[in-house]
C-alpha cells in the first residue's frame, strides 16, 4: 500500500523560508515522478515543482522558480521541498504526489506538473504566509 505523508507546514512571514517533506512508503519502482502541488482556497490546483527520481531531472512553475527547489532522499525515500523568499501568494494546502505510469518522456512535456497524471497523493500540508 502506497503512503505519501507530508510534514513542514506551517506559518511564516514574507520573505521566510520553510522545507516541506514527503515520506514515501510502498512505492518500489524506482523510475518514477514525483511532485509538489498547492490549492488556496478557491483557486485550482497548481503544479509548483516536479522530479523524475532516475534522472533527477527536475521541473519548476514559473511563479516558484528560483525560490523553490525539489530534492530527493532516495536513501530514506523522502522528498523535500524547501521554500525561500516566501510571498502571501505562496499561502496554500501543499500535497505531494506520485505516479509509477507515468514515462519520463511523457511527463517531461509539461514538466510533471500535471496533476490528473499522478495517481498517489499525500494528506497535505498548510502553508500560510503573511504580509
Amino acid at each position: 500500500q502506497v503512503q505519501l505523508v507530508e510534514s513542514g507546514g506551517g506559518s511564516v512571514q514574507a520573505g521566510g523560508s520553510l522545507t516541506l517533506s514527503c515520506a514515501a512508503s510502498g512505492l518500489t519502482y524506482d523510475a518514477k515522478w514525483m511532485g509538489w502541488f498547492r490549492q488556496a482556497p478557491g483557486k485550482e490546483r497548481e503544479g509548483v515543482a516536479s522530479i523524475y527520481t532516475a534522472l533527477r531531472s527536475t521541473g519548476y512553475a514559473d511563479s516558484v522558480k528560483g525560490r523553490f527547489t525539489i530534492s530527493l532522499d532516495k536513501a530514506e525515500n523522502t522528498m523535500y521541498l524547501r521554500m525561500n523568499s516566501l510571498k502571501p501568494e505562496d499561502s496554500a494546502m501543499y500535497y505531494c504526489a506520485a505516479t509509477t505510469s507515468l514515462s519520463w518522456a511523457a511527463g517531461a512535456r509539461t514538466l510533471g506538473l500535471r496533476g490528473d497524471e499522478y495517481n498517489y497523493w499525500g494528506q497535505g500540508t498548510q502553508v500560510t504566509v503573511s504580509s
